[in-house]
Order: C-alpha cells, then sequence, then structure tokens
C-alpha cells in the first residue's frame, strides 16, 4: 500500500524544476510573505480538484491533511487571507506559462495521438466561451448593461483535445476579433463556426499557409466557377462541391482568392451546413468530416465548465480569476494524462468523481486507475507463534 495521498502522487507529477525556473524568471516569489509560488500552486490545483467553493475550503481542505503536506512540498497550509493576496497580487502568467510547459511534457503522450485522418496537416479546433460573472463583484468584466462576463477564445489540438492557445478577454469582445492574435502554424488547418467567418481573417490565415474549414453564412454572394463531381455510391450526404469566388466588391477585397465550398447533410440534425474552405484538393467528404470534428471543442468546453471550478471564483479581482481558469486547465491536461496512461477506459467524469472522493486517501495511484474496483489495501501481516 502507498503511504502517500493520491493527491500526493498526482502532485508529484508535476515537474517541480520548470516551475521553479518560470518562478525565478518572472521573480514572482519576491516579497512572497511566506507563501511561495508552489504553495500558491498546490492551493489553486486542490481547489480544482477539490472543487473548493471557497479559500476558507481550500485552507481547511489542506488543513485536514495534516502531516501529508510535506509530500505536497509545502510545510503547512495557507490561511485564508495568504491564499487572498496572492491570487490577488500574484501574476497569473505564472500559471499561464507553466501550463504550456507542462503540455510540453505530459501533453505528448503517443495514445493523444488520433489517426481519424490520413492528411499530414496538424488539425486545430477554434471556438469560444462565455463564462458569465456578477457585474457588481467583477466590474472589470464588462459584458452587458447588467451583467459581466469573460470569454475563453480557445485553439484546440486536435490530439489531445487540449488547448494550444488560450486567450482570455472581456465578454464584450467578439469571436472573431479574440482570433487575430492568434499564433499561426503553417500547413496546419483551423476549423471554426461561421462566428469567424471574417474574409479579413480568413485572408490573413491564407497568406500564412494555414488551411481553414469554417461554416460560411447563409448571406454570403458567390458565383460558381466550377461544379466538382460528387461521389456516385459513396458518400451520399455531400450536396454540393464547388469552387466559387466571391461576388460583393468589397467581400472580393478582403478575400480575392477562388474558394471551395462544401454543402454536406446533417443527419442527426436534419440540416444542411455549408462549409468554404482554401483547400481545393481533398475530398469533400474529408472537409465535412473535418467540420464534424469541430464538435470536440464543444465537449472540452463542457468537461472544464461541468467536473472542474471555473462557474464559481473564490476571488473578485481580474487577476484572481486568471489564476483560477488557467489552475482549471492544468488540472483538465493533468488528468487528462492520468486517463491515457491507466488499463481502465475511463470516463474523465468518473475519475474526476474517484479522485476527489480518495484525495487523501493512500492508495497507488497507478494500481488504482489500472484497476479501480479491486481491493488495493493489503493485508495486516501475519504473526508466527
Amino acid at each position: 500500500m502507498a503511504n502517500i495521498t493520491l493527491f500526493s502522487q498526482i502532485i508529484s507529477k508535476l515537474d517541480r524544476s520548470k516551475f521553479n525556473k518560470i518562478v525565478s524568471k518572472k521573480e514572482t516569489d519576491k516579497h512572497n510573505k511566506g507563501f511561495s509560488s508552489w504553495n500558491h500552486l498546490i492551493s489553486m490545483l486542490f481547489c480544482q480538484f477539490a472543487k473548493s467553493q471557497s479559500v476558507r475550503d481550500i485552507s481547511n481542505g489542506l488543513r485536514s491533511a495534516t502531516g501529508n503536506l510535506n509530500h505536497l512540498g509545502i510545510n503547512k497550509a495557507p490561511s485564508k487571507s495568504s491564499i487572498s493576496y496572492q491570487n490577488k497580487n500574484r501574476s497569473h502568467e505564472l500559471f499561464k506559462e507553466y501550463y504550456f510547459e507542462l503540455l510540453q511534457s505530459l501533453g505528448q503522450h503517443p495514445r493523444f495521438k488520433q489517426v481519424k485522418f490520413r492528411i499530414k496537416s496538424k488539425i486545430f479546433l477554434l471556438d469560444s466561451s462565455t463564462i458569465p460573472l456578477c457585474l457588481s463583484l467583477f466590474d472589470w468584466a464588462h459584458y452587458r448593461t447588467a451583467k459581466g462576463a469573460v470569454k475563453m477564445h480557445t485553439v484546440l489540438d486536435y490530439d489531445g483535445n487540449l488547448p494550444a492557445y488560450v486567450n482570455i478577454t472581456d465578454g464584450k469582445t467578439a469571436d472573431n476579433k479574440g482570433a487575430y492574435d492568434i499564433p499561426l502554424l503553417k500547413g496546419s488547418v483551423i476549423v471554426a463556426d461561421r462566428f469567424y467567418n471574417d474574409l479579413s481573417l480568413l485572408n490573413i490565415w491564407d497568406s500564412s499557409g494555414v488551411k481553414f474549414v469554417i461554416r460560411h453564412k447563409e448571406n454570403l454572394q458567390y458565383t460558381v466557377i466550377k461544379e466538382n463531381e460528387l461521389p456516385a455510391k459513396r458518400h451520399q450526404h455531400i450536396l454540393k462541391d464547388e469552387i466559387i469566388e466571391l461576388k460583393n466588391a468589397d467581400s472580393k477585397q478582403k478575400y480575392p482568392k477562388a474558394l471551395r465550398r462544401v454543402a454536406v447533410w446533417d443527419d442527426v440534425n436534419k440540416q444542411v451546413i455549408e462549409i468554404i474552405t482554401n483547400q481545393l484538393t481533398w475530398t469533400a467528404n474529408t472537409i465535412g468530416e473535418l467540420y464534424k470534428s469541430r464538435w470536440q471543442i464543444e465537449i472540452f468546453f463542457r468537461e472544464v465548465k461541468q467536473l472542474l471550478n471555473i462557474k464559481s471564483f473564490i476571488g473578485t479581482s481580474e487577476n484572481a480569476v486568471m489564476i483560477q481558469i488557467w489552475s482549471a486547465l492544468i488540472t483538465i491536461l493533468i488528468l487528462k494524462a492520468l486517463r491515457l496512461g491507466a488499463k481502465f477506459n475511463w470516463h474523465l467524469s468518473n475519475l474526476v468523481a474517484f479522485i476527489r472522493l480518495n484525495l487523501f486517501v493512500k492508495i497507488d495511484l497507478q494500481k488504482w486507475i489500472d484497476k479501480p474496483f479491486e481491493e488495493h489495501i493489503e493485508p495486516p501481516p501475519q504473526f508466527i507463534k
């Protein structure tokens, strides 16, 4: 039987040396008053794993594990005031940068690679999700007259379904405006909904060597240049495959090149989905399936919102909210790495629930995630008479 808690074993998988390098670079331990950056990280990860609703819950929860905290790399449970103060004052950039450091290690598990598409291009799914906030408490989070919100503009890597880029803005920032700062990977494919049908944005992507697969708006005005032949027997859901150019003079100035338009019948929702792309050689079915894969980012947002703690915030400052969101992203990365490293076929919701119930139980983590329903408690030693 393991002699340290489940939570301690999970934390031991984090690369502390890389974290310390970021701390040194950003000087986030300067004037820390006994509550170091590492203590802060552990406290916020506990907030996510335990789904703590307040700084009191975090402080009391960690205090309840007296005698085990040394395995977490901390000496004592933090006070409520320490957590509140550092959530307000220690830069959230520390948590953001550490997420991407972990993504380079934990996120490189070979089982993250998906092989549904035969194309060699890297696939990214683009969308945003709005997180409502009370404007009277979060007065910096402008959205509507009586409501506040922040918006997560997210580029999800299709391999592993983990964010490769996140831009957190106030709620009133339009989806397409939040996408202009996205770092572009030449030769990659971006898949997005109609809210990103911004011709100037699409032209920037095309000029940068990026392929896009976007659902177009119903009012798109175009001229058909060429009709591609549809499959005779297979893929009967493909209704149209044509090369077009934009008709409106203003639109043509923003995007002067030819586009490909593919219309697909969605049998689940009983509707026609109309897609435009600058990829002219792949099959129409591949284009349709790429757009269909966009649903994975909706699943990701649902997982983060339902399983982790980004609906109720333990601090009201902008920095505190950002820290809580980035700690949630670190947690989802850890959870997905654990799931892929397990022999048992976990649903993520079940894994989260089981860990939450056993955070301070002393059982072997790997044995437990491999065979969760077997008895892992060793029998007491037999005494010889």
